[in-house]
């Protein structure tokens, strides 16, 4: 008896010594979760989904998280006798550019196809599909017949003379379109890549609205190549804008590229095949990936197509593909021996223009995330002119640039707003920028907006959480002042690659988290 009870405490001793590591690990899971000293991915991924509220046009449906936010653009489309309301707005203003709307709803996409699981144990799932939905929504709208499509609500030049809230506009509504005399092949491939994109995300929890967008994606490539030309030569109004410099190609073989991932037809791969050197897809070697050039992007998706038996007998045509893909990686990691690298600021960040550099930052972050798992997936690496680099390093640049974003930084400052201690307080915002339409439904015109809000020196009333800000100069000096709108405006485009890469990041954090737990376990027994 005295042996079974000797037996019996060594099992209870084991059990409580079990017991007290798991308490012990979740005592520093929410230490980590919860700390301000440390880098909160969860969080961070929380609020860049409230952002998106933040810039819906069309009437706010009762579930708005946003609360300062109100009805607005009640009318758009109907001068046209369409109707065209809803939406997001780009940035600070209150122009629905058709370009960079449909850029952050594939990128939106392409992050929770990527990293669907990380999204969904975060329980942002939901929230996600929201904010994708309300996009796709409105392009089933401005898609009125195949071989038309709305490109813009509202006039940059006119808009821009105003300082008001959304719920308060007077500047001009009206709309412009893309169609078989005035085309657009850059919008249309773009909006076909978004709605292909969000088919795949709707495919399971909503297979009739997932067709309907494949309808439209499928319908729009149609048009976009048939009916050749850039969509800035058809919308005038746009060239201050929001200009196709890179033309039209890169958007097509996009277009192509996601209704293959969302079609598998033989059809749309043969397209990418064959239009791969006269469309530039093998042929660019491109250091940006942004609402204007996507050949990066592409780049990397059809990399990823090496990897499948039945795609061999492209193989060779893959590998130019390729090639290109990773000249951009290179050159994110300052490995390309002919001098054409991004440029970084003395703190690491990357670097490419002084307007708006964040959203350069941001997709790059995405694209190296996404590269640095196919090849820990495939067991490869990566060969730069300067070196081999396998998925690890790749990730930790990617890793450096997030945390900078986050806080990381010379300036101690997140450049995600409302994420951690100190953000940016002063955005170029006019709807952050001026009390509630909710607090005070006083009608605020277009020069006391300017005069009583543009200039006022106090914080803005409204805190734009989950925006990303144009960030700080080649320097990494930062001004947070209300008139530098280089570097405190935010784009819908910059925070939408960012919440895959959050997800992606939270759950590695998670993985080590357990991983550590488990190895003290186990060395607790022994």
């Amino acid at each position: 008896m005295e042996g079974e009870k000797d037996r019996h405490h060594f099992g209870a001793s084991k059990s409580f010594k079990l017991m007290q590591h798991w308490c012990l690990c979740l005592f520093i899971f929410t230490l980590i979760t919860t700390s301000t000293s440390q880098i909160d991915y969860g969080d961070a991924l929380s609020k860049s989904l409230l952002y998106f509220e933040a810039q819906r046009s069309g009437r706010i449906p009762y579930n708005q998280r946003v609360t300062w936010r109100h009805h607005s653009g009640l009318t758009d489309g109907l001068e046209q006798g369409v109707d065209l309301v809803g939406g997001y707005y780009d940035a600070g203003d209150h122009v629905k550019f058709g370009l960079p709307m449909a850029f952050t709803v594939t990128m939106l996409s392409w992050g929770a196809i990527e990293y669907w699981n990380e999204i969904a144990d975060t329980g942002e799932l939901e929230h996600t599909m929201e904010a994708i939905k309300w996009g796709t929504d409105y392009f089933i709208k401005a898609h009125t017949s195949p071989n038309v499509l709305w490109a813009e609500v509202g006039d940059g030049d006119t808009d821009h003379y105003c300082w008001q809230r959304p719920e308060d506009m007077t500047t001009s509504r009206r709309a412009f379109k893309i169609d078989e005399n005035n085309p657009g092949s850059d919008l249309a491939g773009e909006t076909a890549a978004a709605m292909a994109a969000a088919s795949i995300v709707f495919r399971k929890t909503n297979p009739h609205y997932s067709h309907l967008l494949l309808h439209h994606a499928q319908q729009l490539f149609e048009f976009g190549d048939k009916y050749r030309g850039k969509y800035d030569a058809s919308v005038g109004v746009v060239k201050n804008y929001y200009t196709s410099v890179s033309g039209y190609m890169d958007e097509l073989l996009w277009a192509a590229t996601w209704l293959y991932k969302a079609t598998d037809k033989e059809e749309y791969l043969e397209y990418i095949i064959s239009k791969a050197h006269a469309f530039g897809g093998a042929d660019w070697s491109i250091s940006e990936f942004s609402w204007d050039v996507k050949y990066a992007g592409l780049q990397v998706i059809a990399s990823k197509l090496l990897n499948k038996a039945k795609h061999k007998r492209h193989g060779d045509i893959l590998e130019q593909y390729r090639a290109k893909a990773e000249y951009y990686i290179c050159s994110c990691l300052n490995k390309n021996i002919n001098g054409s690298n991004l440029e970084r600021t003395p703190a690491g960040l990357l670097y490419v223009r002084q307007w708006n550099n964040m959203q350069y930052v941001s997709t790059a972050s995405f694209l190296l995330t996404v590269y640095s798992d196919f090849l820990q997936d495939t067991n490869q690496k990566l060969t730069c002119h300067g070196g081999t680099v396998d998925h690890k390093e790749i990730l930790t640049l990617a890793k450096a640039q997030v945390d900078y974003i986050l806080g990381s930084n010379p300036m101690n400052m997140s450049y995600l707003v409302g994420y951690g201690p100190r953000y940016p307080e002063n955005v170029h915002h006019r709807g952050a920028s001026i009390v509630s339409y909710k607090e005070n439904k006083g009608f605020i015109g277009c020069t006391q907006g300017y005069d009583i809000w543009y200039n006022n020196q106090e914080s803005n009333p409204n805190v734009l959480v989950g925006a990303l800000v144009g960030g700080p100069d080649w320097q990494d000096n930062f001004e947070d002042k209300r008139s530098n709108y280089m570097q405190t405006e935010a784009c819908t485009y910059n925070t939408a690659p960012l919440v895959g890469v959050f997800a992606k990041f939270l759950h590695i954090e998670n993985q080590k988290l357990v991983h550590d737990c488990n190895t003290n376990l186990v060395a607790s027994f022994k």
